[in-house]
């Protein structure tokens, strides 16, 4: 599974910035069929979790609710320069995980 996120280059300590997630993933509902006419079995990205820093800034409970290659956009104060470490599971077992530095002038 691919990610790509969207931060500023540098921000300031004490700043609020935007985080921007693009997650790649089909979303399956399990409601569609192939052209055989067998099922299409459910397989959505159930959890996302964000940590800054050590700490636990984000974390997103989706369903079959949410569209294919899911966005998501959130705030959070840069307090230090650290890594954002993402992580997301779905429902066949597979992981993602990313790291994206944070830059604090």
């Amino acid at each position: 599974m691919l990610a790509r996120v969207q931060i500023p280059p540098s921000v300031r300590r004490g700043e609020v910035f935007e985080i921007r997630v693009l997650l790649q993933h089909p979303m399956e509902t399990g409601y569609r069929f192939d052209v055989l006419g067998s099922a299409v079995p459910k397989n959505v990205i159930h959890t996302l979790t964000v940590d800054y820093a050590g700490q636990r800034i984000f974390k997103a409970e989706m369903s079959t609710g949410i569209s294919a290659n899911p966005y998501l956009s959130f705030y959070t104060r840069a307090t230090e320069s650290a890594d954002l470490q993402l992580a997301w599971s779905d429902d066949k077992g597979q992981k993602g995980q990313l790291a994206v530095p944070v830059v604090v002038a």
